[in-house]
């Protein structure tokens, strides 16, 4: 602890920097909390950032999301990374906590130093993903994690979010689950880097499979875009894991060389700087009273009084 009785920022993440558990705990903590001193946090992880391989899990209900994640984690720490795990739990409707169903599926990692698992509530954001994960992600990534997967919490059809977070995304279907419909109402055809028929020793993977590539070949791609590979994996015996690593890691190397990865990187950073700039907006707003005149504004538009436009320009003109 520093003077005032505040946390002594750069001592914590030179902690983290080491791969003190305690220490990147309580940065991720911050993030949760929205602390006041989230600021000086990321300034100084900044230039520890940017190393890790964020890889996005997604898919609906049931698919085997946690147990797939358990099973990639083994397949990494048998190749010498280092993985930070961030499982995007239903939240308590008591607490706004997460339920920590994924850490609890993923123990088989619980002791090794070399991977960090942390639940997040996704506290009711939509998209599968709690809004502070992308800052949470950050965390990991500056603790000297070499790849940081983001499991989301099983949503259905938000789940694209995590297309947005992820340098690459994997989804995971099942059989006999209706996927093919949901594939295409959900918008996944369009997110996924990566796909895998997990749960593949059911009747139907094969007929999922064949499907879920047909649907793909129909997508318009331009000459040299990557196009995603359909895997089988059993996750729960470790079936097609290291067969769907090496799809992982040959979708890295092809974001490096095409320069899709910075472009990624960079969209990724536009939509954190725009929520960080509209949630500073929203506190300032309320610490002038700015809901309250955004009642008084909302009134107005809605007996016609005023357009929505101009009530928005003159809430911003008092922000």
């Amino acid at each position: 602890m520093s003077r005032r009785g505040t946390l002594d920022v750069p001592d914590l993440v030179a902690r983290a920097r080491q791969g003190d558990p305690a220490a990147v705990a309580r940065l991720i903590t911050l993030v949760e909390d929205a602390s006041p001193l989230l600021r000086e946090v990321m300034s100084a992880l900044r230039e520890h950032t940017g190393r890790a391989h964020v890889l996005g899990i997604t898919g609906a209900p049931g698919v085997g999301k946690s147990t797939s994640t358990n099973a990639l984690v083994s397949a990494m720490r048998r190749a010498g990374k280092r993985v930070g795990v961030l499982a995007i739990d239903p939240s308590s409707p008591f607490s706004g906590g997460a339920l920590l169903g994924d850490r609890v599926r993923m123990g088989d990692h619980a002791l090794d130093p070399d991977v960090y698992i942390r639940s997040m509530g996704a506290r009711g954001h939509l998209g599968g993903l709690a809004w502070s994960t992308p800052q949470a992600a950050r965390v990991l990534d500056a603790a000297g994690c070499d790849v940081v997967i983001v499991e989301t919490v099983g949503v259905g059809q938000s789940e694209v979010e995590v297309a947005g977070l992820a340098d690459t995304t994997l989804v995971l279907l099942a059989p006999g689950m209706g996927d093919g419909i949901q594939a295409a109402k959900a918008g996944i055809l369009e997110i996924g880097d990566v796909y895998a028929v997990n749960k593949a020793d059911r009747e139907g993977a094969d007929r999922t499979r064949r499907e879920l590539r047909t649907m793909l070949s129909m997508a318009e791609r331009r000459e040299g875009a990557w196009r995603p590979p359909v895997l089988q994996t059993v996750a729960s015996t470790g079936e097609g894991i290291d067969e769907l690593l090496a799809e992982v890691d040959r979708h890295a190397a092809w974001l490096e060389g095409s320069g899709e990865l910075a472009r990624r990187r960079t969209d990724r950073a536009r939509r954190e700087v725009e929520a960080i700039a509209l949630a500073t907006l929203r506190a300032r707003w309320g610490e002038a009273g700015g809901s309250a005149d955004l009642d008084t504004l909302a009134g107005r538009v809605a007996t016609g009084d005023v357009d929505p436009y101009a009530a928005a320009d003159e809430l911003l003109a008092q922000g």
